[in-house]
């Protein structure tokens, strides 16, 4: 089955959604009238609403608003979602919701000497970290925890230090975090360049996930 042709699993979407605001420190999904909505409140995101499959709702929504900083967010092919979306609103290239049902692939990776592995799981929201010999973070990540899954969020390398394993390195630490717990399901969203870096790993694509917004004035 394609990407496009894959719809998400409405149960996956609430996990994952769960767990992006728990990640994010923000407040958890309502869902209301076919739609999560998450009150994020920061200045370039005053709100997302995120729709499990495109419907005429995402229209109608998108129709009631003229502000910039809410953001839709939909479990479906940018091209399909831009047909239904009024003029103003700029549609993003695709993301891709992915999910690993199983440990994820085993990787030798040795972090060469400069670097050192810091993973702080004393709290909501575990934190691995790739660190230089000068205390500066090389790559970052963090996994929160829903009912029977992690939702991997922010998983990121400096641009400085990429190619050179790191994001893989903070994704098995993160792991390994989640297996203490028990957990081995794992979701998150990707963009194209981190989806080559995850099916590395074992994860595989599960739906596509479009992202679409007024545009802020300049």
């Amino acid at each position: 089955m394609s990407d496009q042709q894959h719809q998400a699993d409405p149960q996956l979407v609430a996990q994952w959604v769960q767990g992006w605001s728990l990640a994010r420190e923000v407040a958890l999904p309502v869902w209301e009238n076919g739609v999560y909505r998450v009150e994020v409140g920061w200045p370039d995101v005053i709100r997302r609403f995120v729709f499990p499959s495109l419907t005429p709702a995402v229209g109608q929504l998108a129709e009631t608003i003229s502000d910039p900083y809410i953001i839709l967010k939909i479990f479906a092919a940018p091209e399909e979602v831009r047909k239904c979306l009024p003029s103003n609103w700029m549609v993003h290239p695709a993301a891709f919701m992915m999910t690993c049902l199983q440990p994820m692939k085993t990787v030798n990776m040795q972090l060469d000497k400069e670097y050192t592995l810091d993973i702080s799981d004393n709290m909501a929201v575990p934190i691995a970290r790739v660190l230089t010999s000068q205390g500066e973070v090389a790559a970052i990540g963090r996994i929160a925890f829903t009912e029977d899954a992690g939702i991997y969020d922010r998983i990121e390398t400096h641009p400085l230090h990429r190619r050179r394993g790191l994001g893989t390195v903070v994704m098995k630490a993160l792991e390994s975090v989640g297996a203490a717990r028990g957990i081995t399901k794992g979701l998150l969203v990707a963009t194209a360049p981190g989806r080559a870096l995850y099916e590395t790993l074992g994860w595989e694509v599960h739906s596509l996930y479009t992202t679409a917004e007024i545009p802020a004035q300049q």
